[in-house]
């Protein structure tokens, strides 16, 4: 009976040595990784107040990282990557349309001629719709050449009204018809490039499909 008795007690106390290791292994703290303002490294129990929102490192009692926070991203940060993954489903998307659409690049390139040829004729009927206009407006400068205040003639009578207004709206259809010929040379451009990028980019998605193959 003694000697169970021994043997017991020492059971307990190898147990208790046990537990009570255990507990302060438990028990010690981690410690935290961060990085200042200045680039400066640091340790410690816990991250200061003013360095809470910057990534951390934690780490066991070995040095070994057991766990990462992430920065809190800004506004500006989350706004840029939502613009940016928006980016890119509008060019997943595209890549779906152009595979889908075209089977070669020729097929690309006749559509784009048949848009330019479209952008052309009617750049064309409006330069010649200018040029009538410029042919009217000389029509009309010269008889108003015959009232105030453009003659010099002591008896030339006041410019009639309907003829102002002719001359004014005639000036009014040529600077419109102007700016839409300059519209027409910026759409002509901006096709001719959105053609040519989609040119490149179905090359690229032909390859890539080749080489996966």
């Amino acid at each position: 009976m003694p000697r169970l008795a021994t043997a017991a007690t020492a059971s307990i106390a190898l147990l208790c040595v046990c537990a009570w290791s255990a507990a302060h292994a438990v028990e010690k703290p981690a410690v935290y990784k961060w990085v200042d303002d200045q680039g400066v490294v640091h340790y410690g129990d816990s991250i200061p107040t003013q360095y809470a929102q910057k990534a951390s490192t934690l780490l066991n009692k070995e040095g070994v990282p057991i766990g990462h926070t992430d920065a809190t991203k800004s506004a500006a940060e989350l706004a840029t990557e939502a613009d940016a993954a928006q980016q890119l489903a509008r060019q997943k998307q595209r890549d779906r349309f152009l595979l889908a659409t075209y089977t070669s690049v020729k097929d690309i390139e006749q559509l784009r001629d048949e848009r330019l040829a479209q952008i052309k004729g009617q750049r064309v009927a409006a330069e010649q719709y200018v040029a009538s206009l410029g042919e009217r407006l000389t029509a009309l400068q010269a008889r108003a050449q015959n009232f105030k205040p453009y003659s010099t003639r002591p008896d030339a009578r006041r410019m009639p009204d309907d003829l102002a207004e002719q001359m004014v709206h005639t000036l009014n259809d040529i600077r419109a018809q102007k700016t839409a010929l300059n519209s027409s040379q910026e759409e002509e451009a901006k096709t001719q490039a959105q053609f040519q990028a989609d040119i490149d980019r179905y090359k690229e998605l032909r390859t890539a499909q080749a080489v996966v193959r």
